[in-house]
């Protein structure tokens, strides 16, 4: 059985929602190991003067639980 670990990382971009959706995942990735799947669970964004100016996507970043085995003996 295997456990699965879920954090939620807040990702932006100046672009678009995608890209601050796989510019969460590109930061997760540099301290979680492993990545399995995604999801994305909010767009928003930044408006100034009727413009958006920053788009914002909170991804939750799923991976597995990895046990610590000890040696036996």
């Amino acid at each position: 059985m295997t456990a699965v670990k879920i954090v939620k990382v807040l990702g932006t971009s100046e672009e678009s929602w995608p890209d601050a959706a796989e510019e969460a995942v590109a930061q997760a990735s540099r301290t979680i190991d492993d990545i399995r799947g995604v999801e994305v669970e909010e767009w928003t964004a930044n408006v100034e003067d009727g413009e958006v100016t920053e788009y914002r996507a909170t991804v939750e970043v799923a991976f597995p639980v990895h046990e610590d085995r000890q040696p036996s003996g």
